[in-house]
């Protein structure tokens, strides 16, 4: 039987970056756009070009450089926004524009202030001014599971006129139910006569859980493109988790009827890089990716493991790409075999890469006597920051002095922007907010830690443990990590990648500021 396919459209570096402290760097968000086509999205929105000169930019590099996707600029109906979205995307491969309005009548009167006929002209108008760019537009009725059905029904056969090719029904505010959803979809191909000119799609919110649930009722229903981010981010409780959605396609083929184009072995390194950019943690129990996932502890659950996996597992770990946690090197490891290792997890290397984790892996190794796959992890995380955010400043050296009796001391070394090195020392309440005061005493950037946790990489006393912050400046959140065997030495690292994020973001206002218009 020939099996219809769903496409599937990633909004990580959208939707995903409204998740309160989540903002990416436009290095960062081509990092996870060049995962996603490895991934085999269909369809990848860049971001909202118009919303300020930094996401254009992120916009246009992304559409520049990903040739295996659709690349999608969100914009409002409105034709300076229309046009920054093509500016921004008319470098793809194969662009899109993705035009929205609210349509719900509690949108209309508390936030556009107009009435449905200006609402009904915007919609298509600006569908029409996009069409005039390209042929790939996308319309979204904001809050359409709030939407009175006559008006719905009318405005979405206006805009497939004026040239829309797909027709996408948010869950704006994860109002819907899922039997109630369904009932919407149906009821659109019911009463929209041109529907069948364009593909129908979906976007649902996660407020009440139902996220997923409602995109799987939706394609049972004839959507053909879901919506959604990787790990679930997204504004307030997140969007639809995408790799929920492609795994429960992939196990229930034989129910569903459908398929992906996806590459399903890269969900496991997709979602780790984007937990790591985001500095969003995966709960253990989180269903597909998450630590436990594969994991059983009940006797009886065990019991049946051993003697047939399928007793208790719908899906293979290998089928995501979980990499297992085999002690497979060692300090008398070769380069060629952390290579090989390093590909098998899904990072390929050029040579000069290859040398600078080598160097890495090797002094990990001089510290634990087995290095586990997540250990691995751990050390391109690392790596990853140190090549992608260009550091203006790079700790040389850390020292504490702390104990039940003694007031916390620390030391630090820094090497600044101009490649000289500073040392200062300070106390504190403790050995970690002492490193802090230190390293502002060198940086000098006022800023609020809102938040610190740690975490354990892997078992084990010679664990790799990672610290990950928040810290705030003004209406900005910058997110720092760092890992190491020695958890002071990662706290310090963690402290610093956020100071340079921070410091590299400022950096990028001010260029935008004096050098792009204004959207």
């Amino acid at each position: 039987m020939i099996q219809e396919r769903v496409k599937i459209f990633d909004t990580t570096l959208r939707d995903g970056e409204q998740a309160a402290g989540a903002g990416m760097t436009t290095p960062e968000k081509l990092e996870i756009a060049r995962q996603l086509e490895r991934l085999g999205v269909d369809v990848i929105e860049a971001g909202f070009a118009a919303s300020s000169p930094g996401d254009f930019e992120a916009v246009a590099t992304v559409a520049r450089e990903i040739r295996g996707s659709t690349i999608a600029s969100l914009s409002r109906a409105h034709p300076t926004d229309v046009d920054r979205a093509w500016e921004a995307i008319k470098g793809a491969a194969q662009p899109r524009i993705h035009v929205f309005l609210s349509s719900s009548d509690i949108h209309l009167m508390h936030q556009l202030r107009k009435n449905r006929e200006e609402v009904m002209d915007m919609a298509v108008s600006m569908v029409a001014r996009a069409k005039g760019y390209c042929e790939d537009v996308e319309f979204s009725p904001m809050d359409a599971s709030r939407t009175e059905p006559e008006y719905l029904y009318t405005m979405l056969r206006a805009v497939i006129d004026a040239g829309a090719t797909t027709i996408n029904i948010p869950d704006t505010v994860g109002y819907s139910i899922p039997e109630e959803f369904a009932r919407l979809l149906k009821d659109i191909q019911s009463n929209v006569p041109n529907i069948h000119k364009a593909v129908l799609s979906v976007h649902c919110h996660n407020d009440l859980g139902l996220g997923v649930a409602n995109s799987m009722a939706a394609i049972q229903m004839g959507a053909r493109q879901v919506e959604g981010c990787i790990n679930g981010l997204g504004e307030r409780a997140g969007n639809a988790a995408l790799e929920e959605i492609i795994m429960s396609i992939e196990t229930r083929k034989d129910y569903l009827g459908v398929t992906t184009n996806i590459d399903t072995t890269q969900i496991y390194r997709t979602s780790r890089l984007v937990s790591d950019i985001t500095g969003f943690p995966i709960q253990p129990n989180k269903a597909v990716v998450g630590l436990n996932a594969f994991r059983h502890a009940s006797g009886i659950h065990q019991d049946g493991i051993l003697k047939e996996r399928s007793t208790y597992e719908i899906m293979e770990p290998a089928s995501i790409g979980w990499p297992g946690n085999a002690l497979v090197l060692g300090k008398l490891s070769g380069r060629a075999g952390l290579r090989s290792r390093l590909e098998e997890l899904g990072y390929h290397l050029n040579p000069e890469d290859l040398a600078q984790a080598f160097e890495g892996f090797k002094a990990l190794a001089d510290k634990k006597r087995e290095v586990t796959d997540r250990d691995l992890e751990a050390l391109m995380s690392n790596q990853r920051r140190a090549i992608t955010e260009a550091p203006t400043y790079t700790m040389e050296h850390v020292q504490v002095s702390c104990g039940s009796h003694e007031i916390p001391t620390a030391t630090v070394r820094l090497r600044g922007p101009d490649d000289s090195l500073t040392t200062d020392a300070a106390t504190g309440t403790g050995p970690v907010d002492a490193i802090y005061k230190a390293i502002n005493r060198i940086v000098e950037v006022p800023n609020t830690l809102s938040e610190y946790t740690v975490k354990s990489v892997t078992e084990g006393i010679d664990a790799i443990g990672e610290v990950t912050i928040r810290i705030q400046k003004n209406e900005g959140v910058y997110v720092g990590r760092g890992a190491d065997t020695d958890i002071l030495v990662a706290s310090a690292k963690a402290y610093l990648n956020a100071l340079n994020r921070l410091l590299s973001m400022e950096e990028a206002k001010k260029e935008s500021a004096t050098g792009s218009p204004n959207p």
